[in-house]
């Protein structure tokens, strides 16, 4: 089976994100991710992780300013700068946290942008943010998003990510392959682990549609699992849903 980590922004919603470390480790998870750990001090985070037994695995680089409709920055034209800011403050936090892995949050089109325009800054940005993680020993993702749930979303399937991260030809750059973003793309995730393996960082699950618990969609999460064991994938594969229910009642997957 695939090494398990848990999604704290998602997973155990029911206890404040502080408890969630312990209630992760108590269910048999080595590992947790989250989106952003920038609301508290690093230090802070890293006592949760020892005190649980847990490694960090993955967060994303700032991804903006939510309250203003943000949903990453990467592909914006004229926030270069806070961009490469953000690169910086999340190398910090990763040499604190212990992750080798940070992932890219590519941003939305806004209206009237030139894709064109978009996809040259978010390729420049790219290039930027390996560069400085390759000096800091760390692995750049990124991650399509469904347009589903995120209309507009400029990187929404995972041929889109593996173009762009050929193009940055850096070699610490790698795809974070979503099997429900996949899924809610109409694309077949059994076919997509096979076909990007070869550029494949990390991995993310949830049913589709819905984004629950496995079991609760159509998508094949076990057959998922023994797909990554048949193409010996050695990364982490994280449980990214929304729990229908309690989240120790959603977890008979893990068997």
């Amino acid at each position: 089976m695939p090494r398990f980590a848990a999604n704290l922004g998602f997973l155990f919603p029911e206890l404040a994100f502080t408890e969630r470390f312990g209630a992760a480790a108590d269910a048999g998870f080595g590992a947790v991710e989250f989106a952003q750990p920038y609301a508290w001090d690093a230090r802070e985070i890293a006592e949760l992780l020892e005190a649980n037994g847990l490694e960090m695995v993955n967060f994303n680089l700032p991804m903006g300013n939510a309250a203003a409709g943000d949903f990453g920055i990467a592909c914006l034209p004229g926030r270069e700068a806070e961009f490469r800011e953000g690169v910086r403050r999340a190398i910090a936090y990763a040499e604190v946290l212990g992750n080798e892995r940070v992932n890219c949050i590519s941003g939305k089109a806004p209206a009237g942008a030139d894709p064109a325009e978009l996809r040259a800054t978010l390729l420049a940005n790219l290039r930027f943010a390996a560069k400085e993680f390759a000096v800091a020993g760390r692995t750049l993702l990124l991650e399509p998003i469904n347009t589903v749930d995120a209309p507009g979303f400029v990187v929404p399937r995972p041929a889109d990510a593996a173009a762009l991260l050929a193009e940055t030809g850096a070699r610490n750059a790698g795809l974070q392959y979503d099997i429900y973003h996949a899924a809610m793309m109409g694309e077949d995730p059994l076919e997509g682990l096979a076909r990007f393996t070869p550029v494949i960082r990390h991995v993310q699950f949830a049913d589709a549609p819905g984004r629950h618990e496995p079991g609760t969609g159509t998508v094949d999460i076990a057959g998922c699992f023994a797909r990554l064991d048949a193409l010996g994938y050695e990364g982490w594969t994280a449980a990214e849903y929304r729990p229908s229910k309690p989240t120790p009642d959603t977890l008979g997957w893990m068997a």
